[in-house]
């Protein structure tokens, strides 16, 4: 099931802005741009094969042949302000990881666009502004869809994902990004639901109305340790269940997680995590973690995030903080005024201090998929990038590259069936679980 990706040129590398940048020390850093210190080796100049990775099932020669064939949906893609308009138009080719162009170079056919608000005060005027945040982020993508009718649609079931696909046609979808703009109510959940909207996270970067974040803000006096749902995150996941958002876990602490997949009458996912087993970070899942969301029969997507997934040598960090400082990076306002010219800059010094002193790849990225699918086994395990709000890693640095993933995992081993489970299959199984949940709802 594959989309027209004819008469497309090569892209320049891009930037990403940070637009969902984590609270404290993470947030202070330099947007996270980036490009590989050194081009992977090309998917197709892969060794071939008369059939893929032995499989008779596939005569194909290639891992370009067989990322082709594959059906990909990346579960996490921020946007940036302006999204969808002269600023910022992702129909055309943009600074940003991922516009239309990009996806179709790369081979990527489908992907959750995002609504992120991130996490402020528990107030009126607090949520008053979380409000308007996701209405904008939700205009941006509606402005997408409105001005690309030819080229993308919305998809809103698992059914609709196959039709649009089928159609020639990128798809997309919606994703919320922390309940916070909800409210001190549910009552919003069916407006995005009929929004398209399909699945929200419970929380982001500090704790909110509905649970425990994996990163409480403790210097603004949150506990350390997750409290867990609160009666109104307990009302919130029946909520989601009901309408058929699908839960998210990511960025949600272990014991609201835990919590949440008791409760969920529908199998859960995690939109953008690593397996902590492989690097010790709070955002990721540690093998309990795993194991729950395979009970219950959910799928836990790999995200490739330097910052979540390995360690960044502390030259480069020290580097990139200097830089962006230097070129007036290191400031959202800074940021959103930055001309192309700075970007280029910023984007070839990166590469520089990465080259010199090495960097997060693929193949790290693929390390996670490995434990995941040790422990969770490959039904529950998928694939995410993050970009545009942090991620990247060597050789999947922007959705042009999407097939150097594949290219990685079938040099695992891993079959073009398992490929296309992680790809998209796990996560159109859930959408079509989660759909079923809420038409039984009473």
């Amino acid at each position: 099931m594959r989309v027209d990706r004819s008469g497309v040129s090569a892209l320049v590398l891009a930037l990403v802005l940070g637009a969902c940048a984590p609270a404290g020390e993470e947030q202070a850093e330099a947007p996270a741009a980036d490009t590989p210190a050194a081009a992977p080796e090309s998917v197709q100049d892969s060794a071939t094969t008369d059939t893929a990775m032995g499989q008779d099932d596939y005569p194909v020669s290639s891992a370009a042949q067989i990322h082709d064939r594959t059906f990909t949906l990346d579960t996490h893609v921020d946007i940036g302000p302006g999204y969808g308009t002269d600023a910022l138009d992702p129909g055309e080719h943009t600074h940003a990881q991922v516009d239309l162009p990009k996806m179709v170079e790369g081979g990527l056919d489908a992907a959750f666009f995002i609504v992120y608000v991130g996490q402020g005060d528990l107030t009126e005027e607090g949520y008053a502004a979380a409000r308007e945040a996701a209405e904008e982020k939700y205009r941006g993508i509606s402005r997408m869809l409105a001005n690309d009718p030819d080229r993308i649609a919305l998809a809103t079931t698992a059914d609709e994902v196959e039709a649009i696909a089928a159609s020639g046609r990128l798809v997309a979808l919606i994703g919320m990004e922390n309940a916070y703009p909800l409210g001190p109510g549910i009552d919003d959940v069916p407006m995005w639901a009929e929004r398209g909207v399909r699945y929200m996270s419970i929380t982001h970067f500090g704790n909110n109305q509905f649970g425990g974040s994996s990163n409480p803000d403790t210097g603004a006096g949150e506990p350390a340790e997750d409290p867990g749902l609160s009666d109104l995150g307990r009302e919130l996941v029946a909520s989601l269940n009901d309408h058929g958002i699908i839960v998210d876990v990511s960025h949600v602490g272990k014991q609201t997680m835990l919590d949440a997949i008791e409760l969920s009458r529908a199998p859960v996912m995690a939109s953008h995590s690593g397996a902590r087993a492989v690097y010790d970070n709070a955002r990721n899942l540690d093998d309990e973690q795993l194991r729950a969301i395979r009970d219950n029969g959910g799928v836990a997507h790999m995200v490739a995030f330097r910052r979540y997934i390995g360690e960044m040598p502390q030259a480069v960090l020290d580097g990139q903080r200097a830089l962006a400082a230097e070129l007036g990076l290191d400031t959202p306002e800074g940021r959103e005024a930055a001309t192309p010219e700075i970007i280029a800059a910023y984007r070839e010094g990166l590469a520089a201090l990465r080259a010199e002193h090495g960097d997060v790849d693929i193949s790290v990225l693929a390390d996670h998929i490995d434990h995941a699918v040790e422990v969770a086994g490959i039904e529950h395990v998928g694939i995410a990038s993050d970009f545009d709000g942090g991620g990247g890693v060597g050789g999947w640095e922007d959705a042009s590259e999407t097939a150097a993933v594949t290219e990685e995992l079938l040099r695992r081993g891993y079959t073009p069936d398992e490929i296309e489970m992680m790809w998209s299959g796990n996560i159109l199984r859930v959408m079509r679980a989660v759909e079923e949940a809420a038409a039984t709802a009473e």
